[in-house]
């Protein structure tokens, strides 16, 4: 597509006032049933008062959002964390130090179908992680060779954990990854970053 995008950093209060077309842009992603969707919602804003949050989305240049990514600091009592860092524990104790010790967990990062193949997601992802402070980054995909896992081998993750079900979701199998940072660069030209888009909460 030829349209210009933008790439905008919400801070926490922002996001939270965003979630509404955010969770548009996740639902189209992953059509889940809709009746999961509040209940998602509610755990993206309580994402947004976790240590270092940090969000970008991707908009055009008429205000329209078409993906998001965010994520923050991981430590100990938060439950992804908890859950994976103890499956690692059991096969590999020190890959939980190397990798969780000091990790910036990307929660989310999702771009809209007819947006998908465009080196969206590969902007917001870069973006996401270019300044933090962190050592590794970790995320989890679902297991297969799709687009997420193929952006993410590019970009330097590697797998920790294949083929793990989450409590509450058997039916689905997910892979855990994770990188040093910072992460390889993005070939090409990346959007710009600009100015707040029209229709979008400020940063503050």
């Amino acid at each position: 597509m030829g349209t210009e995008i933008e790439l905008w950093e919400l801070a926490a209060p922002a996001f939270v006032g965003a979630l509404p077309a955010l969770i548009e842009i996740y639902s189209a992603a992953m059509s889940p049933p809709p009746e999961q969707l509040p209940g998602r919602q509610a755990i993206m804003r309580q994402h947004a008062g976790h240590p270092r949050f940090h969000s970008v989305v991707a908009v055009t240049g008429e205000g329209d959002g078409v993906a998001f990514g965010y994520g923050f600091h991981g430590r100990p009592g938060q439950w992804w964390h908890d859950v994976v860092t103890a499956e690692l524990a059991r096969t590999d104790p020190a890959g939980v130090r190397r990798w969780f010790a000091d990790s910036f967990e990307v929660a989310e990062l999702h771009v809209l179908p007819e947006w998908q193949g465009n080196g969206i997601g590969r902007a917001v992802l870069h973006r996401l992680v270019q300044a933090r402070r962190e050592r590794t980054a970790v995320l989890s995909t679902h297991t297969g060779p799709t687009p997420a896992r193929g952006l993410y081998l590019s970009s330097g993750f590697v797998d920790l954990i294949t083929g793990f079900r989450f409590p509450g979701t058997p039916d689905r199998e997910f892979t855990i990854m994770a990188a040093p940072l910072p992460l390889r660069l993005p070939a090409g030209r990346s959007p710009r970053a600009a100015g707040r888009p029209r229709g979008w909460p400020s940063t503050g």
